[in-house]
């Protein structure tokens, strides 16, 4: 699954556009490494999302295509430092 659907999807951000935009600014990476908008997830990968006041990591659990807002939130798995 693309990075911007999944963070969409799993609702870590609200819209696709902005979860772009965040990928193209170099805010968001996988496995420390910078990700672009159309770059592959799978399971077990970590997700680190440089937000204006925090950091956000998280590990993916689950890929779901279109999920229901009560399953958005077993996608992912939020790790602390």
């Amino acid at each position: 699954m693309r990075l911007d659907k999944f963070l969409k999807n799993s609702r870590i951000i609200k819209r696709r556009t902005v979860a772009k935009t965040a990928c193209e600014s170099q805010r968001v990476k996988i496995n420390d490494k910078i990700a672009k908008p159309g770059d592959n997830l799978k399971v077990g990968d970590i997700i680190e999302i440089s937000f204006a006041q925090s950091i956000l990591k998280a590990k993916v659990t689950e890929l779901i295509d279109n999920p229901k807002k009560d399953d958005a939130d077993k996608m992912f798995e939020t790790l602390g430092d």
